[in-house]
């Protein structure tokens, strides 16, 4: 399942999960966003809740958000372990760059 996440969310989502966390920061109007997007979806149904969680955040929705993490291009795919990010792309990735990066 893919989760929307916000400044009031991201903290219990991502820096709090007991599990690896890929965050997508996104807009609708960003082309290889929506690839992203796509592949993104497609993870999400082949992996379980106990193995890692696929969060987007929108950063027409969530400015302030996607600069406290230094965002300025997107798509922006920050992964997550133990609350900390072990990786960073910037760019479409597909889905076996995904799983390499959560470590599944």
């Amino acid at each position: 399942m893919i989760k929307h996440v916000t400044q009031k969310t991201y903290e219990a989502e991502v820096l709090k999960s007991s599990v690896p966390v890929v965050v997508d920061f996104w807009a609708a109007w960003c082309g290889p966003c929506k690839m992203q997007g796509t592949i993104l979806e497609n993870l999400a149904k082949e992996i379980t809740d106990d193995q890692a969680k696929i969060c987007k955040v929108n950063v027409d929705e969530e400015g302030q958000l996607a600069a406290t993490f230094g965002v300025q291009s997107i798509p922006t795919l920050l992964f997550y372990k133990d609350g900390k990010v072990v990786d960073k792309a910037v760019g479409v990735r597909d889905v076996n760059a995904l799983k390499s990066a959560l470590g599944i």
